[in-house]
C-alpha cells in the first residue's frame, strides 16, 4: 500500500506539473497577438513587415513598420552634425552623403548649438555629449572592442555595470529605456496619455535586431505591449524619438524605404507633416560588402 501511494504521489505530482506547463504555455500564446510574422528578405540579413496593431490609432493606418537585421551583416556608425560640419540633414540625406543602406535617429537631441544627445554619446574620439543622464538606462554601443562580441548592442545599464561597459565599446550612445533585459516594461508613469509617431531599436533572446517605426500615435506603454505581444522574445529597447522628427530610411538599390512621423498629443496633434526633419545625430549602417 505504501508503494501504490508513494507511485500515485509521483504521477500525480508530474500530472500537476504537466497540466501548469501547458496552462503556462496556453496563456503565453494568448498573449501574442500575431502568430507568424510574414517577413519578406530586402536582402542578405534584413527583412521587412509591415503589420496592422491589435489597437487602432486615432489617425493614420494605424500599422507598425518592423526591420529585422542581423547585425554580423552590416556596419554600424553613429553620424552626428557636431562631428560632420555642424550642419544637420535628413534621414535621407545622411544616407546618401554617407553611402549608408539604413539610417534611423539615434535619439532625442538638445536644443544647443552642438544638437547633442540628451544622453552620453561619442563616436570613437568625438565626443558628442560627455554627460551621462540619470535618466536613460539603455546604451546603445558599437565598435566593440574585443572583435569576439556583436557590432553593435543594446544594453541595460541596470542590470550591466556603465562604468565596464563604457570601456568595452569605442562608440555609445545613451537612450530611454522602454523594456528591460529580462522582458520587463517601463511604467511611463509621469506623461502615461502622451502618443506619438515614434522608432525604436531593440533586442530579442538570440541577440537580432530590430528597427520599429510607426506614422500612427500610440502611447509608449501600448507600444510596448505591442513589442511584447509580437512572437519574438523581445528584450532590451530603447525609444529613439517622437512626432515629426521621427525618421526611417532604407536603400537597399533595389528598394527604397522613406517613413517619417508627425503625431505628438498635445504639441503637434496632427497627422499633417509630409516631409523628413533634418535631425543631428542618427544611427547609419552599410550593408557589407
Amino acid at each position: 500500500i505504501l508503494m501504490s501511494v508513494k507511485y500515485f504521489s509521483r504521477v500525480s505530482f508530474h500530472l500537476l506539473f504537466l497540466l501548469l506547463f501547458l496552462i503556462s504555455s496556453g496563456l503565453h500564446a494568448q498573449n501574442n497577438w500575431i502568430d507568424v510574422i510574414p517577413w519578406v528578405n530586402l536582402t542578405d540579413g534584413l527583412q521587412y513587415v509591415e503589420l496592422d496593431a491589435p489597437e487602432r490609432s486615432v489617425v493614420n493606418d494605424s500599422k507598425l513598420t518592423i526591420l529585422k537585421v542581423d547585425s554580423r551583416k552590416f556596419d554600424f556608425e553613429f553620424l552626428t552634425a557636431s562631428e560632420h560640419g555642424k550642419r544637420l540633414r535628413t534621414a535621407e540625406e545622411w544616407a546618401r552623403e554617407f553611402d549608408k543602406t539604413i539610417v534611423i535617429n539615434a535619439g532625442m537631441y538638445q536644443y544647443n548649438k552642438l544638437h547633442s544627445n540628451k544622453g552620453y554619446m561619442k563616436n570613437y574620439n568625438h565626443i558628442n555629449n560627455p554627460t551621462k543622464s540619470n535618466y536613460y538606462n539603455a546604451i546603445l554601443a558599437m565598435h566593440p572592442k574585443d572583435k569576439k562580441n556583436p557590432p553593435f548592442a543594446i544594453i541595460d545599464i541596470t542590470y550591466q555595470d556603465w562604468e565596464k561597459v563604457k570601456t568595452q565599446y569605442f562608440s555609445l550612445c545613451q537612450g530611454m529605456r522602454m523594456i528591460g533585459q529580462q522582458g520587463e516594461g517601463m511604467a511611463f508613469a509621469k506623461r502615461p496619455d502622451q502618443s506619438c509617431s515614434m522608432v525604436l531599436t531593440a533586442t530579442d533572446t538570440e541577440g537580432n535586431l530590430y528597427i520599429v517605426y510607426t506614422r500612427s500615435p500610440y502611447t509608449h506603454r501600448t507600444m510596448i505591449g505591442f513589442l511584447q505581444g509580437l512572437p519574438l522574445n523581445i528584450r532590451t529597447t530603447v525609444y529613439l524619438e517622437g512626432g515629426p522628427e521621427t525618421s526611417l530610411y532604407v536603400n537597399t538599390g533595389d528598394t527604397v524605404i522613406a517613413k517619417y512621423g508627425s503625431y505628438v498629443s498635445n504639441t503637434c496633434a496632427n497627422d499633417d507633416n509630409d516631409h523628413f526633419w533634418k535631425i543631428p545625430n542618427v544611427i547609419a549602417l552599410r550593408k557589407k560588402k
